[in-house]
């Protein structure tokens, strides 16, 4: 008889493409994943992975099985997320959440104050995660909720056995040292910073794609990059006290912003779209907290407008 565990093993390889990958998701060592996937091999009687270049692929035995495997581990959810709520009498259960870090602070953490008066039986497990690595996580059902962002010229991929869903949108702001020059104006020139030193996520997030892209097409340069961090506390700092411009969007600016000017670029604005991404087959204990996301999405953005 086939064991679920190593047919989840199984696709979480597929998922990542290398077993090292799926044992660092996972958490185990990659020698034990790899006995566990030679036991489920001997119980198929056939090769499920074979290997190109670095990467494994599934051979079309593997394919079989991983196509029931998620399947099989949908129905097991379902299930448990059933149980539960019979037991409890109301949406109850384990939910995983997944924001970054604007979106977890304005609309994770309210979020979660607010289920624990609506819904104390649905346990909330939040982690701070761009939608890069949580999109896959919510695949592979290590997630069931995942607050993401797009920029505006920037769309992510989409995914049809997930659901996406509006929370709100924002405007990108110019943020400089509240003692630069082109801080006296509402609206600034891009053009007029053009000598200035910039700071911005790391390579390969949306926001630095995003400040690379706005500088050349708005500012017609090339932005001297030189302080990176994925936190916007530690960008905005670095606005304050190294001189650096930034391009911040109003989520993160509405935590406040001492010592900064925020402006409206001249050339043209920029937007970023907050969204929520679940399974198409959601528990209820999942609508209860999608819900919850939904409402403190709206009073962030109220809050936003005023």
């Amino acid at each position: 008889m086939l064991d679920l565990h190593r047919l989840r093993l199984l696709r979480e390889v597929h998922g990542r493409g290398t077993v090292h990958a799926a044992a660092r998701a996972l958490g185990y060592t990659p020698s034990a994943i790899s006995q566990q996937l030679a036991v489920l091999e001997r119980e198929a009687g056939t090769p499920l992975l074979e290997r190109v270049g670095r990467n494994v692929r599934l051979t079309a035995a593997g394919s079989v099985l991983v196509r029931h495997a998620s399947t099989l581990l949908q129905g097991l959810e379902a299930a448990e997320a059933e149980l539960a709520t019979v037991t409890a009498g109301r949406p109850a259960g384990l939910v995983r959440v997944a924001a970054f870090q604007s979106a977890f602070l304005r609309i994770v953490a309210p979020a979660v104050r607010r289920l624990a008066v609506s819904h104390p039986d649905v346990r909330v497990e939040a982690a701070e995660m761009e939608v890069e690595q949580a999109a896959p996580a919510l695949r592979l059902q290590q997630l069931d909720v995942a607050v993401g962002d797009e920029y505006q010229g920037q769309p992510r991929a989409v995914h049809t056995d997930l659901q996406r869903e509006p929370l709100l949108e924002e405007r990108i702001r110019v943020v400089l040292p509240d003692d630069h020059p082109a801080a006296a104006d509402d609206r600034v020139s891009l053009r007029r910073l053009a000598r200035l030193p910039w700071a911005a996520c790391q390579p390969g997030t949306g926001h630095r794609e995003m400040q690379v892209r706005v500088c050349r097409e708005l500012g017609g340069f090339e932005p001297d990059l030189r302080y990176s961090s994925d936190d916007f506390v530690i960008l905005l700092e670095l606005v304050r006290t190294t001189g650096a411009g930034a391009l911040l969007p109003d989520l993160v600016l509405g935590v406040g912003a001492p010592g900064v000017a925020v402006r409206v670029p001249a050339e043209g604005t920029v937007g970023r779209a907050v969204f929520l991404l679940t399974r198409r087959n959601r528990t209820p204990a999942v609508t209860a907290v999608a819900d919850a996301l939904r409402a403190a999405a709206d009073a962030a953005a109220r809050e936003l407008a005023n």
